[in-house]
């Protein structure tokens, strides 16, 4: 299964956030547990997700910021 497979948004979970496929899971929160300190393996064995579908979240998460605009504010 590609990465891009696993991170579905669906209207009907979890308000139409990006989540692992199958799951009730938001990428948000895995990035979030790994930011703040989780390994892999503690966040599959708590989300009950793969490590597959980690990285996927981690994929996904760094092709949303890659597509982000950011907007320069003028200086003060």
């Amino acid at each position: 299964m590609q990465k891009k497979n696993r991170v579905v948004i669906d209207p009907k979970v979890m308000g139409g956030k990006p989540v692992i496929k199958g799951t009730r899971v938001p990428v948000q929160v895995i990035v979030g547990g790994l930011a703040g300190g989780m390994a892999i393996g503690e966040v599959c064995k708590e989300y009950r997700v793969t490590a597959e579908d980690v990285q996927a979240a981690l994929a996904y998460a760094a092709e949303a910021l890659a597509e982000e605009k950011v907007h320069a504010l003028p200086r003060r």
